[in-house]
Formats: C-alpha cells, structure tokens, sequence
C-alpha cells in the first residue's frame, strides 16, 4: 500500500509487510524529501574533516615519550577514558547495525544487552581491572610472558593484531557502504570511498598518539549522540508526534524467544544477555584497546570510574538507537513510497538510516548527521591502529632487539608502524567482508567476534587458573577459535541449518577452557622463559 499524502482518519488501516495489519491514530503528514547530500553537507564534512587533522598536529609537535604516545602519560582522566573506550568499542559498526537489526528483525538483539550492564560492570570493574593495574605496561601481552611465557605473549600478540585488522576492516566497510548509499553510487567506488574514510582516521593517529585519540573520541562521542538526537527530532516533528514508538509487537519484526534450546533460533532474549556479558567480559579482559585504556588511568580506582562512564554512556547511545530503529520502521512503513527505489525494509534495513540521513534531514543537518556516522567510525580506527602499533613495536619489535631504542627513536618507530597498519587495514576493507552473510550485525559476529574469547583466554589462565600452563593456555586459544569458526560457519561446513551468532562467544569459551584446563593438567609445567 502506498501513500503519496499521508492524511489517515481514525483508525485507519496501514498495511504492514506480509499480510498481518496494524491500526494507527490519525497522522497528517508530508514527508521532507530531498536528492541527496547537498554541497552544504560535503563543506560541512571537509570542515570536520580538517578540524581533526589540525588538533592531531597539535599534538604531533609536542615533545612525546614512548609512554606518552601510547597511554597518556598514565594520568588521563577517567571521564575522558570512560567515553573514549566507549567511542572505540562502539563504532561505525554498532551506529549503523543497530537501526537495521531493530527495522528487519526486531529490538531483541539491540535492546535486550542494556540489563547486562550490571553483571558486566561489576566483573570488569572488581574483578579484571585489579588484576591487569597491578601489571602496568605498554602492552597487555608482555603480562602474559610474565605470567607464562614468551609464547603466549607472541600468540596473544598475533590473535590481537589480527582482531584488530579485521574489526577495522569490518567498520570501514560498514562506513564505505553507508556513504555509497547516501551518495547513490554504485558499488565500484567503495575502494575510493574506503581510501578516504581510513585516510583521515590514519593521519591523526599516527602523528598525535593516545592523547589527541582520546580527547578527539570525546568530541566524536558527543557528535554521534547528536546524531541521533536528530533523526529521533526530524521524524517526531514530520510525524506529528510520539506516534512512531511501538505499544505492541510490530508483526515485521522476527519471533524472538526469551529462551529457546535451539541453537538455529537466530535471536533470544537469554541469548542476547549472555552474549552481551561474554563479549564486553573478554574484550576488557584480553583486548589492548581496553586494557590500554585501563593503563591510561593513574590508579585501580580510576580505571574502575572509566569503565563506569563506559557503561553509562554505552546506555544511553544504545538506548538512542533503539528509538532511531522503531522511529525509522514507523517512518518507512507509513511512507512506503519514499523508500529508496526499487528496495523494500526487509531486504534492506541495513541502508535506511544512511538513506534518511542524506534524503529526509534537511541540507545542513545531514551534514552534521554524516560527521557523526563517520566520527563512530573514525574513534574506533585511530584507536585501533594505536593500539596495534602499541603491540607490534613493544611485543614484535623491540621485545628481540638486543639494544632498546630511544625515545625519540621509538616514536617515529611507531608513527611509521601506524601509517603502514593503516594501509593495509584500508586496503583489505574493500573486499574481505562482503561475502560473509547476514546483516551488519551478523556480518560483524561472524568476523572479527571469532576472535574475542581466544584472547582472552590466554589471559583467563595467565591471571585466574592457578595451575594454567602456558602449552594449555595457547591450547585453549586456538581450540577457542576452532570452536568459534564451526559455530559461526557451521551451515557451509556441514551443509545443516545456521546456528545463532548468539552461541559463537559461549561455545568456544567453554571448548577453550575445557581444552586447556586438560592440557594443563596432564602435561607438566614447563619454566616460564621456555
């Protein structure tokens, strides 16, 4: 059914997908539709765009320590790093899934992790951070040569390299995608768009250091939560109203179960919670990206502040992108006809908050729209490749020189280092994820999320298994990440029905520490030099 004026009388019947049917008070409406981003816009992205670039050479002039580059002197405020790994963590990836996953199959997956923040929060904040502030060093993995040996420090050095390449990759992706569909070209520009969305990113975090990452993530913070503030502002203005919030199931939306033990049941409510817990657990627990952040702060005290801010502002952005899904659903399934050309909710739910933000804001705020779309993306990059050039200088690089650079040396050592990971990181990006199936959601689980519990299980039996060895700690990584590739691939290995993304995280874990529990027990212990 499509509706060019939109002028309904009580209770007029709307038809949804499918041939279930809604009733809707009475809305009168004309949507604002324009072609596109306006050369407003792209002036107001350029200006954005040079404005990081200038702080980031503020900061490249100052004199830096090895120290300063990659934690801040280890007295960055808590506030700063709290938002900061947030913006890191969150990215382009979750901006852009979680207004898709809400419109095409329900706000199970994206709403439901909010009641997990208390579980997580206290698990990170008193049990792991403690653990890692009594260890303080340039990298997370040199805990574990300390801890277990030389080889776990090298495997959780390469498991957190290659995370990391692929969850940049995963989000420069996502952003690329997004601005071909609000510049309504096809996708044979998405190498150039992927050059110039990575290019920025790489040259401020590579000439400022975790300084200028963290303060520029804050700003960047406070854009993307912008962002949404007006698309929620725009539809309810168009709308007339709070007519766009759901009171019932929408009959589009997926059958979402709160527990089911079938592991083909895409989504559950239980699921959802244990996934959000395990995710944020072993990313805390064995992620550079976080336990950087953990290092940044002066004391256990004020790292357990930062993760709170973390959590707190993870609530209310994801909170916010729960009502930009139900509001666009509303606005789309109201307005079919102003669905972009020849595409339909379910088939492309991934590409309507990009395509809103370019055709339904008005020139200017579209603009102001698309810098945070791309402020998401870029937090997470420069912190990305920070991080990884953090692990290869100190793990890979001067951990076997037999003479320590100096400062000054191992600085430009490591801007060198941020300029070459970003390249690769951008040019991997325009191929390597489009053939994983599922949505931006799935798509991102089913990738860099095959990686999550192998790492931190090397830190699991470094830090809390008191008779871990180091031959069973990297045995319980790589049967992790086994584990994490039949599950997330099991329907084009064996041919059977999918299972749930859902199950990646809670399979390996417990097949890891299964694995490596029994290694460790049966084999001796050997030094922890060897």
């Amino acid at each position: 059914m499509s509706h060019e004026n939109l002028d309904f009388p009580p209770h007029d019947v709307v038809h949804w997908r499918g041939s279930d049917i809604h009733l809707l008070p009475r809305i009168s409406w004309t949507p604002h539709v324009h072609t596109g981003l306006h050369w407003i816009d792209f002036s107001i992205l350029a200006i954005y765009a040079a404005g990081m670039l200038l702080f980031a050479g503020h900061y490249a002039r100052r004199k830096q320590t090895n120290d300063d580059y990659f934690t801040g002197g280890g007295k960055m405020p808590p506030f700063l790093i709290g938002i900061s790994m947030f913006a890191t963590l969150f990215s382009t990836i979750t901006y852009l899934s979680t207004p898709g996953e809400i419109l095409n199959h329900g706000p199970v997956a994206a709403s439901i992790p909010l009641l997990a923040i208390p579980a997580y929060y206290y698990i990170v904040a008193y049990w792991i951070a403690p653990r890692y502030m009594l260890h303080r060093a340039t990298s997370a993995y040199a805990l574990l040569e300390t801890q277990l040996g030389i080889r776990a420090r090298i495997t959780g050095a390469i498991l957190f390299i290659l995370l990391r390449l692929v969850w940049m990759s995963t989000l420069i992706f996502f952003a690329s995608k997004a601005m071909l569909v609000m510049l309504g070209w096809d996708a044979s520009w998405l190498p150039a768009i992927s050059i110039a969305t990575g290019s920025i990113a790489l040259a401020y975090a590579s000439m400022g250091g975790l300084r200028a990452v963290v303060i520029t993530d804050t700003l960047q913070f406070f854009l993307l939560l912008f962002g949404a503030l007006v698309v929620l502002a725009v539809v309810t203005f168009e709308t007339g109203g709070l007519a766009w919030l759901p009171t019932r199931w929408n009959p589009s939306w997926d059958e979402q179960p709160v527990f089911s033990l079938d592991p083909t049941v895409r989504v559950t409510a239980t699921g959802t919670i244990l996934h959000a817990i395990l995710w944020w657990v072993c990313t805390a627990g064995g992620d550079q990206t976080a336990i950087q952040r953990f290092m940044a702060t002066p004391d256990t005290a004020s790292a357990r502040r930062s993760f709170l801010v973390n959590s707190l502002a993870g609530a209310a952005v994801s909170s916010l992108l729960v009502l930009v899904g139900f509001a666009l659903l509303a606005y789309y399934q109201l307005s079919e006809a102003h669905l972009p050309q020849g595409k339909t909710i379910a088939a492309n739910a991934d590409e309507l908050f990009p395509y809103f933000i370019s055709h339904h804001l008005p020139v200017g705020l579209s603009g102001i729209v698309v810098c945070g779309l791309f402020a998401a993306a870029m937090s997470s990059i420069d912190s990305g490749i920070n991080s990884i050039t953090a692990v290869v200088s100190t793990d890979l690089v001067e951990r076997f020189r037999r003479r320590p650079l100096a400062d000054p040396a191992r600085v430009r050592l490591a801007r060198s280092l941020a300029f070459t990971i970003g390249f690769v990181v951008i040019a991997i990006s325009s191929f390597a994820i489009d053939p994983i199936p599922g949505n931006f959601l799935e798509q991102a689980k089913r990738s860099f999320g095959l990686l999550v519990t192998p790492m931190f299980l090397l830190f699991l039996f470094a830090l809390f298994v008191p008779f871990g060895t180091q031959g069973g700690a990297i045995a319980a990584a790589l049967s992790g990440f086994g584990t994490a590739i039949l599950v997330a691939y099991w329907n084009l290995i064996t041919g059977l029905t999918p299972l749930s993304f859902q199950w990646i995280f809670p399979f390996s874990l417990i097949a890891g520490f299964a694995v490596g529990c029994l290694w460790s027990w049966c084999l001796p212990r050997p030094s922890p030099n060897a």
